[in-house]
């Protein structure tokens, strides 16, 4: 029993202090940028699009160099699951919220595409082979996939249609190094302490490490945006809601995906088709959502996502 309070308590604290160093690593290296006069579409673009992702990319790197493929793929997956069912869910309950034109015509569709394309390589559909794993190759045509949404991204956003970054204050150079270096620091000690004792947890409940990666790890890693969105919700302002979530799940597969099966390969697991096509349907609920007259996402759809992930949830738990 002392075990688990311990790794739990120290799960809360990597997640905390996680989040703590994602802020600090965007906060310094923006004030960077700008001493550097990096334009601010630049700074949008990379710096905070990276921080959001931050957690999410930590946790997979640590988890793929430690060879825990069900948490890496675990992560990502239920990151994106919950940003869509709860994040989304949760926004449109607070106050209904409207899609950019740019959302419903391209970055929802693209993340349906994504989600469609990792459950092909994880499953070897276009291979006749029996094993399922996202090897080195697929985590290449992962990260060349984001190679393109970042030039789309890049496109739209010098034609006006992007979100534009906030002014970042002007930062002492001195004072922007120190928040990277603590903020890069506190992220890998966050990560690990976050993969090891989600892996004592799951063995000291005799649960797959699946289980605890598509649900704690995953709610862990998506509470910065968790914590924005309904914020931005109770201030009526959520008008960019959908951009930025979808575009974290983007991110999160092409990116972060990516990144971890090309450090080390990743084996699927039993759950992996379920968990990838509830990545693939949320998109999809998202997209039929937004494809009506007014391309919002009323109050009563955002119910409609709750309950989906709370059956989900069900099945999940009722299988361990």
């Amino acid at each position: 029993m002392s075990e688990i309070l311990l790794s739990s308590f120290l799960l809360i604290v990597g997640f905390v202090l996680l989040i703590a160093s994602a802020n600090w690593l965007v906060d310094g290296a923006s004030g960077l940028a700008k001493r550097l006069n990096i334009p601010d579409l630049v700074i949008g673009l990379t710096i905070v699009a990276f921080g959001t992702s931050a957690p999410e990319l930590v946790v997979n790197i640590m988890a793929a160099i430690k060879g825990n493929s069900e948490i890496a793929l675990t992560n990502i997956l239920g990151s994106n699951t919950i940003n869509t069912l709860i994040i989304l869910g949760v926004t449109a309950i607070i106050y209904p919220i409207t899609s950019q034109k740019s959302s419903y015509k391209i970055e929802i569709p693209l993340s349906i595409f994504a989600g469609i394309i990792v459950l092909c390589l994880g499953t070897n559909f276009f291979l006749e082979s029996s094993t399922g794993i996202l090897s080195r190759l697929d985590g290449m045509i992962l990260l060349l996939f984001f190679i393109i949404f970042m030039v789309h991204t890049i496109y739209i956003g010098k034609t006006g249609n992007a979100m534009q970054s906030e002014n970042f204050k002007p930062m002492k150079l001195w004072m922007a190094c120190i928040l990277i270096i603590i903020g890069l620091v506190g992220l890998i000690i966050g990560g690990n302490l976050i993969v090891e004792n989600a892996i004592t947890i799951a063995k000291v409940w005799g649960v797959s490490e699946a289980i605890i990666g598509v649900t704690i790890v995953a709610l862990g890693t998506s509470l910065p945006e968790l914590a924005t969105s309904a914020i931005a919700a109770t201030k009526k302002n959520v008008d960019i809601a959908i951009g930025n979530i979808i575009g974290s799940n983007i991110f999160n597969i092409f990116f972060v995906l990516g990144i971890s099966a090309t450090i080390q390969p990743l084996k699927t697991y039993s759950n992996f088709i379920m968990d990838t096509s509830m990545v693939i349907l949320s998109s999809c609920l998202i997209f039929l959502f937004v494809s009506g007259k007014q391309h919002t996402i009323k109050r009563w759809h955002g119910v409609i996502l709750l309950i989906i992930y709370a059956v989900y949830l069900y099945f999940l738990l009722s299988n361990i």
